[in-house]
């Protein structure tokens, strides 16, 4: 095939929303270049996303950008359950501190955050934003380079892929050019979404406040010291702005009260049945779309972003192997669906529905609501552990595999930094004590470092986080996932020879000059 070198480019990803851009800025991290498509000349300027929890905050870190989030970002206390007279039913605390090193929960404003990550991205001369364009074409889909034409004000051109990332949104042209359609999980409903500026005395706490009201079921957050949002679900006869927001504003209150925002919704639980073609695949919500009740929309796509970054780094960069791909879609759809699923029970429990066995579902949320120790369940981490698969094994230990490692602060070198950015980008064996031949082997054949926890200078989580898993060493991928342990008392992981040929590359990484640092361990091992 004769096509121009111009026009070629390892990666086209289409749509520069947050997911787009943060795939972009992870596989730049990496040395991978890529050309982003956007139909926008700037960044949407209204509110959208305003939660997102402390797994996205770390994969932020990942892209780096962890620092500007923190200060663009809210921790949040958690999530009430009200009754219709906004009685508190339960609460569900999120820790200030969650397994990933940042609090569980956070608000923000999505323009404050694209914004950040458009900055980012500017510095990094591996990726090139191209805004008030329209993607017309991806694909076919063949064994070589995948076809993106697009349409400027200048005409129409093209680009040939060695890979392309669908980050187009609900109405993905990418998924319709792969053949893929949506599973429909059986949750629609039309809200009002509302976005105000207020400096008035709104009473709120520090979380997000669902009212189960059957009649009038709403959510209420704070998102920053003066913006707040409300979504209401529609119901004929709809009242005005003021009259919604009424119950969270004294009654005399007249003061300023300026609405940024009023649209309305249609929340839906879907999955598409397919997110990968060849060489081309669906991130976000071209993937997968979920209802806000549980805060996990956004959320969803980062994660889509960090699974498939690396994963596609090792085989553009390094010759990995190509079913490393298949693991994108075999991990994440089922992921993503437990999500959604899990948005659509807590959505059709806490608004009651519009049926029958509302009265029932109402009443039993409410004796639920009062069983010991569930509050405290219901907030820990919402991200499930990875099903078993070539890059996720499962030993006789089940209980860390496919789960995420924590991120305390460790010291290296006397420098204080959290562990990822300690162990850099790419796999990374911990023990519990000092590794013995076979880990070290392994390390060095991965080029990576095996290091006792105890010298990593931490306050003891990592230690006390292997002896709650029984597990004497652990391999991590580069997203922090658990892939394999050596049980307590065992000599080696429990599955080397099966996994072993996924991780054999055929070229060293090219670094790339704006990459991130190298890991600040690489001279200890």
């Amino acid at each position: 095939m004769n096509v121009d070198e111009a026009a070629r480019v390892p990666v086209v990803i289409v749509g520069a929303g947050p997911v787009g851009v943060t795939a972009a800025l992870l596989l730049a991290r990496r040395g991978i270049r890529s050309v982003v498509l956007e139909r926008h000349r700037d960044i949407y300027p209204l509110p959208r996303a305003v939660a997102g929890d402390d797994e996205i905050h770390r994969i932020l870190q990942a892209a780096g950008v962890g620092e500007e989030f923190t200060a663009i970002s809210r921790p949040a206390g958690g999530l009430r359950l009200l009754d219709a007279r906004h009685r508190v039913m339960a609460e569900f605390r999120r820790s200030r501190r969650g397994r990933h090193g940042y609090p569980q929960s956070s608000m923000f404003d999505q323009p404050e955050l694209e914004r950040v990550l458009r900055d980012a991205l500017a510095k990094h001369p591996e990726c090139e934003l191209r805004g008030g364009v329209e993607v017309t074409g991806v694909g076919p889909d063949t064994a070589g380079p995948v076809r993106v034409t697009y349409r400027d004000d200048t005409g129409e051109h093209e680009l040939w892929a060695e890979a392309v990332l669908g980050c187009d949104g609900a109405g993905s042209l990418t998924r319709e050019a792969i053949g893929g359609v949506w599973e429909d999980l059986h949750f629609e409903e039309r809200w009002t979404v509302i976005d105000a500026e207020t400096t008035g005395p709104v009473r709120c706490w520090e979380g997000v406040d669902q009212v189960c009201d059957p009649k009038q079921p709403a959510t209420f957050m704070r998102v920053n010291d003066t913006r707040y949002r409300w979504e209401f679900r529609q119901r004929e006869g709809q009242e005005t702005v003021r009259e919604l927001v009424a119950p969270w504003l004294p009654p005399s209150y007249d003061g300023d009260f300026d609405v940024v925002r009023e649209t309305q919704y249609t929340f839906r639980a879907r999955v598409a049945d397919r997110w990968r073609s060849g060489r081309v695949f669906l991130l976000g919500d071209a993937a997968h779309l979920t209802p806000p009740f549980v805060g996990q929309g956004l959320c969803s796509g980062l994660r889509d972003a960090h699974n498939l970054t690396w994963k596609l780094a090792r085989v553009l960069q390094q010759g990995g192997h190509e079913r490393q791909l298949d693991t994108y879609e075999s991990e994440r759809r089922p992921h993503a669906r437990h999500v959604v699923r899990l948005a659509v029970l807590m959505g059709w429990a806490m608004t009651g529905g519009q049926d029958g066995a509302a009265a029932i579902r109402r009443r039993a949320l409410s004796a639920a609501c009062r069983i010991p120790g569930l509050a405290e369940r219901a907030g820990r981490d919402l991200s499930p552990p990875l099903t078993a698969g070539p890059l996720v094994r499962r030993g006789v230990r089940r209980g860390l595999v496919g789960t995420h490692c924590p991120q305390p602060w460790v010291s290296v070198g006397g420098r204080r930094t959290r562990l990822d950015e300690a162990l850099g980008d790419s796999f990374a064996v911990l023990t519990a004590t000092g590794p013995g031949p076979s880990l070290t082997a392994l390390a060095h054949a991965l080029g990576v470092p095996a290091l006792p926890v105890t010298d990593l200078g931490d306050d003891g989580t990592l230690a006390a986080w292997l002896r709650a898993g029984r597990a004497d060493a652990v391999l991590l991928r580069p997203d922090r996932i658990v892939m394999d342990v050596v049980p307590s008392g065992g000599r080696d992981f429990t599955s080397t020879a099966a996994w072993s040929p996924l991780l054999h590359t055929t070229r060293s990484p090219v670094p790339s000059e704006r990459t991130a640092p190298k890991s600040l361990l690489r001279s200890t091992t």
